[in-house]
């Protein structure tokens, strides 16, 4: 049992990050290097997410990961060689940044043994659930939502709506065939216009099949019964379960659902091009790296003539 079991006000103290993946689109840096390990700047991708999950409530991280990924879920475990030859060193700052992974919440992993889908990686989290766990927080390590803060949006919001919360971004029309899509409607009693009820999700359909321009965000607070829906749904392409399938079935039962839709950044930490845009926008925000770089850009953007 985890700190936060006896707070029975939370509505979530797990949070699940699916890190199985083989980063294929990052070769040849991840035959040995986990992408979830590449840093945003000195960061890792996997810590930055692990402080937006502790930052909005939970205390405990459930790592997803496959058989020779040990190194992702060794980040948060402390490294008393290295502290140790920092500390005697005087370089306390850097000891500072060592030991923050560490101190986040409590990291534990299940591993997922077949690459089965999102619906399947989050189906292997059930069975280190407590009993009295009713709902589960959901972060896509490739996504990077900035600023931080949806997450307790969306925790408010299944504390007055119940159900499951998703979060949406919305994107240019014709971009919308890249991500699942949320059919959505107004909630007539809602304070806050970017609170919208989900009816039902298109994955990737055509510009002018896309029932919104509201896409998903990879951040999902779930009611447990998503694992009952994950059960129940039929496995599609390659014998992959998909988180969006399990919702629709619920939705279709009439399970609450609905989306806070995020109008900060997202990055795509998944690919090349979307991973160098997080780093640069990172390091524009740093006190440490962003004057430098900012005269640095702008002088290289003059001689390219751009």
């Amino acid at each position: 049992m985890t700190q936060a079991g006896t707070n029975k006000n939370r509505h979530f103290r797990t949070a699940v990050v699916p890190a199985a993946g083989l980063g294929t689109r990052f070769l040849p840096a991840t035959k040995t290097v986990p992408k979830e390990l590449l840093p945003v700047v000195d960061t890792p991708g996997i810590e930055l997410v692990a402080g937006e999950a502790a930052d909005s409530g939970a205390s405990r991280l459930v790592i997803v990961t496959s058989e020779g990924k040990d190194g992702v879920v060794a980040h948060f475990v402390e490294d008393l060689v290295l502290e140790s030859k920092l500390e005697a060193s005087g370089k306390s700052h850097l000891l500072e940044k060592v030991r923050k992974a560490q101190g986040l919440l409590e990291v534990e992993s299940v591993i997922q043994e077949e690459p089965l889908g999102l619906g399947h990686a989050v189906g292997c989290v059930e069975c280190v659930l407590d009993d009295d766990e009713d709902a589960i927080a959901v972060l896509l390590p490739d996504d990077l939502v900035m600023p931080r803060g949806v997450l307790e949006t969306m925790v408010r919001v299944r504390e007055k709506r119940g159900g499951s919360v998703l979060c949406a971004i919305d994107v240019p029309k014709d971009q919308v065939s890249a991500y699942g899509v949320f059919d959505v409607e107004e909630v007539p009693d809602a304070t806050n216009p970017d609170v919208l009820r989900v009816t039902g999700m298109v994955e990737k359909p055509k510009p002018e099949d896309a029932p919104s321009t509201f896409a998903a965000a990879g951040r999902y607070l779930l009611d447990r019964a998503i694992f009952d829906a994950l059960r129940r749904i039929t496995p599609g392409q390659g014998g992959e379960l998909q988180l969006t399938d399990a919702i629709a079935l619920l939705i279709s039962e009439g399970h609450p659902v609905h989306v806070v839709v995020h109008r900060g950044s997202r990055h795509d930490l998944g690919n090349p091009g979307g991973y160098l845009r997080a780093a640069v926008d990172f390091a524009l925000d740093s006190e440490e790296y962003g004057p430098s770089l900012r005269d640095w850009l702008t002088k290289r953007l003059q001689q390219t003539g751009h």
